[in-house]
């Protein structure tokens, strides 16, 4: 395969996407900012029939797909084939595990986030991970320095736009914009050359960026060739995601309904637009094709606490 086509990129997402209705519900979509490029998303927890948001259920829809997160895809596919070949699940249950393993348990982890920011880019907006940090890692209870993951998409016209992650989950809104805007510039706004804070994860894109196609993974890696033409082809873009605390949603012994938690979270964000607008300017990422989730929960240490239970890394 000498050209990626939109179908081809489209085909390697995973996931239902009908999934994220259960326990995500889209608040505003595609929100624009005069003289930016970006495209604000907003989704807020869903309430149940008593009334009640549940984070710890957001919590292990995380955990349930964190092996399609965390473990490249050729890999993934050759233990579902296994499997299917022996009727068992024995193969792709030791990759959940594997996959655990990976995440650290420190209290302060961002890395619920990050699983967040994976599930909205791939269903949300269709774009498929082609490079996960989380495989690279020597030490679950380090970080990864670098993007929050890569993304990907291919225009009609045969222009690779790859997305940078990045994700923040803060009790303040404000200081988590401020961070995540901040965190994601280098990756965007940097001229190109060998000392450029996204060079690392370029030649790890080179070399580990898995489409589970032999084919179509050696097509992509070409335009990270610096002496093939379609390296001029690749236009730098964002994807980022930033949860806060929001009070509107129901205490323990109290009820909610849809209509308000959405009307409260409207509300919210027309009073985040400005400062959104302000913070990109500042970074010098204006004119950046960006796509940001907003996401009020309950409690940012509250998530981060349900994302470690769920995975078995804190106890109840």
């Amino acid at each position: 395969m000498s050209k990626i086509s939109p179908e081809a990129l489209q085909n390697i997402v995973a996931g239902d996407s009908g999934e994220l209705d259960v326990h995500l519900n889209l608040v505003e979509k595609s929100i624009f900012i005069d003289d930016c490029k970006i495209s604000v998303h907003c989704h807020c927890l869903t309430v149940d029939g008593n009334g009640r948001v549940s984070p710890k259920r957001l919590a292990e829809f995380l955990r349930n797909s964190i092996a399609d997160y965390a473990i490249p895809k050729s890999r993934m596919q050759a233990a579902r084939d296994r499997d299917i070949k022996f009727k068992t699940s024995s193969a792709t249950a030791a990759l959940h595990h594997e996959a655990i393993a990976a995440f650290t348990d420190l209290s302060n982890t961002g890395e619920g986030g990050e699983m967040l920011l994976y599930l909205l880019a791939e269903r949300f907006l269709g774009l498929p991970q082609i490079l996960c940090k989380m495989d690279l890692k020597t030490d679950s209870r380090m970080h990864y320095h670098g993007a929050d993951g890569v993304y990907a998409s291919v225009t009609e016209e045969g222009l690779l736009k790859l997305f940078w992650g990045e994700s923040k989950v803060y009790e303040d809104a404000t200081t988590a914009i401020r961070d995540c805007f901040k965190s994601l510039a280098p990756f965007l706004a940097e001229e190109d050359h060998e000392g450029a804070s996204r060079e690392r994860d370029l030649i790890l894109l080179s070399d580990k960026a898995d489409l589970n196609d032999p084919s179509l993974t050696g097509a992509f890696k070409k335009f990270f060739d610096k002496t093939s033409p379609l390296s001029k082809r690749v236009e730098y873009c964002g994807v980022a995601l930033v949860g806060f605390d929001a009070g509107f949603y129901p205490g323990e012994d109290q009820k909610g309904t849809t209509e308000d938690i959405v009307a409260a979270a409207k509300a919210t964000m027309s009073k985040l637009l400005n400062n959104i607008s302000t913070r990109l300017v500042a970074e010098k990422l204006q004119h950046f094709d960006i796509q940001l989730f907003c996401v009020p929960v309950p409690s940012a240490d509250g998530f981060r606490t349900a994302f470690l239970q769920a995975l078995g890394l804190k106890d109840e």
